[in-house]
């Protein structure tokens, strides 16, 4: 019998706020992933009480429930795999893996055992990419899957280790790696809430700004807008009614960091928050995780409840007249949402559709009020700023990219990791000296900034990684991804599995990038089989640099870049006659 929509399910996670036009849209989504943990799945008469409750269009409920890839009409299984078929794990075996549990279990990939006991899935990213392959079952994150023994996949019972924490600087990492549970007492005792504390009872927002921009610290999730520009630009939006979002939907293949953050510091997330809302005159702020990480979510919950029942979220934070709450919303499933307007709609209840810029969101954001957004990574740097002062933060990295950078180290790499260090090291002094070398052979590649990112070679071993030198050696910083392939990695099959992503991904609301990617990834599977045609290496780049011009946010402006950057330094991959399944180390 199908289940029934109870109230428990329909609960929304925030009190109707008068400016919404509908207050119980923004409570759609949180209800059906309420639904979908409590069933499985959702069903019609679930489906159709959610709708009545929060008094959306029926329509309007299944639109979103066909958006997110995890989120089901029909029900699914008791254990969900899913086994992460994205660049780090299809090269560490993840595809090996999903075809020998799907062998095990006698199903065929999205198709559920006939007793219903579990149903194997590909997943994109699911951010353990220091641990490859990787997989969840349910709930439950499963790092250094056994390929070959896939019954240890099945009846796994155990979390991913501790993540590999290093680098020549601790500043954003130094309570991460430990493998403790972090708590708001330890926090405090590391000089935790000091910087919220400065701010509220010995500053003012304009100077709180003030430091922020005299810091150069700029956003850390690809984009590297000024940070202070940004918050000065809310503060000074017309209106009372003000957000500050934390961009946690963290989906680019190959990034971990601010999963690591998260589960090991999630104080700092609240307190950079925190700030930033003081600072912008906010009082409400909404933090969206992806779906994919629910430990992150569940530390982050505590941490919420622990600064609220502390004095450090609430009305009168530390006994001013600053009130700041903060709400934490999941993702369920969609790339898209790291886009920060698709975010915004997320959070309102829709479809993770990107709108159209301008307005900007400092003026016209989340619930059409100005609204700042920084992903977590940047706002870790908040505090310290704060705390220390600017000069003191510029001690480190360079005079254009101040201060430190996490990058994530995945792939054919000895020591897999996070790794902080001061802008201006080079990419070989982390490489060698800090994670160990490439492993299993000689380099023959690296992708920086993740699948919307671009290859680098041993040519580049040298560059010094800041904004600035990068940009000049034409690649990109992004979120800091470093996924490295030794010289027997098939190049071919990795920009197939690029392109396989993004057709997946592509939110569908414009042509470029809705038929772009589709043929970016027909004409790959063609290069990748072996069979590419004349023409086709134009054909890519004509695709490419199209969704590049054309397409309305970064999805389908970077779905390319990959591509284009291999054919520049790699035109024979695509040769109709070529056999050659590796490129040259150059």
């Amino acid at each position: 019998m199908a289940p029934t929509a109870s109230s428990s399910i329909i609960h929304l996670t925030t009190a109707a706020q008068p400016h919404i036009d509908n207050p119980g849209h923004s409570g759609l989504l949180p209800a059906l992933i309420k639904a979908q943990k409590q069933n499985g799945y959702i069903s019609k008469p679930v489906a159709a009480e959610i709708a009545r409750v929060l008094q959306v269009p029926l329509a309007e409920v299944y639109g979103v429930i066909e958006f997110y890839a995890l989120l089901y009409k029909e029900p699914t299984a008791t254990r969900v795999i899913r086994i992460c078929g994205d660049p780090a794990c299809a090269i560490a075996g993840g595809h090996a893996a999903l075809e020998a549990v799907c062998a095990s279990l006698g199903v065929s990939p999205n198709t559920a055992t006939a007793d219903g006991g579990f149903m194997v899935e590909r997943s994109p990213c699911l951010g353990l990419c220091d641990q490859a392959p990787a997989a969840m079952v349910n709930d439950m994150a499963l790092g250094c899957i056994p390929v070959a023994v896939p019954a240890a996949i099945i009846a796994a019972k155990s979390l991913a280790k501790p993540a590999v924490v290093g680098g020549s600087l601790r500043h954003l990492t130094r309570r991460c790696g430990t493998g403790a549970t972090p708590s708001l007492a330890a926090y405090t005792t590391d000089g935790g809430y000091s910087a919220l504390t400065k701010a509220v009872q010995q500053l003012t927002p304009a100077a709180v700004i003030a430091e922020l921009k005299s810091s150069g610290l700029v956003g850390r999730g690809g984009a590297a807008f000024p940070t202070g520009v940004k918050w000065e630009s809310a503060a000074n939006a017309s209106g009372a009614e003000k957000y500050i979002v934390c961009n946690a939907d963290e989906s680019e293949p190959g990034t971990f960091k601010d999963r690591i953050l998260m589960e090991d510091d999630p104080h700092a997330v609240l307190e950079g928050m925190a700030l930033a809302g003081y600072a912008c005159g906010a009082q409400r702020g909404y933090l969206y995780v992806r779906a994919e990480y629910p430990h992150a979510q569940q530390r982050l919950a505590a941490a919420i409840a622990e600064a609220a029942a502390g004095g450090y979220l609430g009305n009168n934070l530390l006994g001013s007249k600053f009130c700041f709450d903060i709400e934490l919303r999941s993702g369920a499933g969609a790339y898209i949402c790291g886009e920060e307007t698709a975010l915004f709609e997320s959070i309102e209840g829709k479809r993770g559709f990107p709108r159209v810029k301008p307005p900007f969101p400092t003026t016209a954001g989340l619930f059409g009020k100005p609204t700042v957004v920084n992903n977590v990574e940047t706002l870790c740097n908040v505090p310290l700023i704060i705390g220390a002062g600017a000069a003191a933060y510029r001690m480190h990295g360079t005079e254009k990219s101040p201060g430190s950078k996490l990058f994530c180290l995945s792939g054919d790499v000895a020591r897999p990791g996070l790794y902080e260090v001061p802008f201006g090291v080079t990419l070989r002094t982390i490489l060698d000296e800090m994670a160990g070398g490439v492993s299993g052979g000689t380099l023959q590649a690296v992708l920086f900034g993740g699948a919307a990112g671009a290859f680098a070679t041993a040519a580049h071993l040298d560059v010094p990684m800041t904004f600035e030198d990068l940009r000049k050696a034409d690649l990109p910083l992004g979120s800091g991804v470093v996924m490295v392939f030794n010289h027997t990695r098939n190049l071919r099959s990795v920009l197939e599995g690029l392109a396989h992503f993004f057709a997946e991904e592509s939110c569908g609301k414009c042509y470029p990038c809705q038929l772009g990617t589709v043929r970016q990834h027909e004409i790959l599977g063609r290069v990748a089989a072996g069979h590419a045609r004349a023409g086709d290496k134009e054909l890519l780049a004509d695709v490419g640099w199209t969704m590049l011009d054309a397409s309305l946010c970064g999805l389908g402006q970077t779905a390319a870049t990959a591509t284009l950057s291999a054919i520049k330094l790699w035109p024979e991959l695509f040769a109709p006659n070529g056999q050659a399944q590796t490129a040259r180390t150059s």
